[in-house]
């Protein structure tokens, strides 16, 4: 039985000595190794540079992005505001061109209608071009 407690004795020393050891680790590294462990350190620090520089492009990026696309949700509403003025304009000047041709076409058959004795002198106008007609606003027709 002494044996057999010697020997117990002796399995629990070697198991504590050798956990022991595994617990406080082994503070020598081969030379190679070492380089090699700080090669891989450099390059995760230069990683975790490169990783931090791409972050703040990606979020420089990002925030020009929502610039740019709050900047075109303005140029779009700016752009249907100014087709619908457009398209007032335009109907503004279809209905000013069609009450010229009222008038015109009264004014004509009214001077049709006036006895030739009776001629006016009026100072000879110009034609009137384009860009004058769409100036000028007519004006109304008399109500009878």
């Amino acid at each position: 039985m002494l044996m057999h407690s010697r020997r117990a004795v002796m399995g629990l020393s070697l198991f504590g000595v050798g956990a022991m050891l595994l617990l406080s680790g082994c503070d020598f590294w081969p030379p190679a190794l070492q380089a090699q462990i700080e090669q891989l350190h450099s390059e995760a620090q230069q990683a975790a540079a490169d990783k931090a520089l791409l972050q703040n492009q990606l979020n420089a990026a990002n925030k020009a992005k929502e610039e740019l696309q709050i900047r075109v949700e303005d140029l779009t509403r700016v752009n249907k505001e100014k087709s619908v003025m457009i398209a007032n304009l335009e109907r503004t000047i279809a209905a000013a061109r069609e009450r010229a041709v009222k008038t015109t076409k009264s004014s004509v058959i009214k001077s049709a209608a006036k006895p030739a004795g009776k001629k006016s002198v009026k100072p000879t106008q110009k034609p009137a071009t384009k860009s004058s007609l769409s100036i000028k606003k007519p004006k109304p027709a008399p109500v009878r």
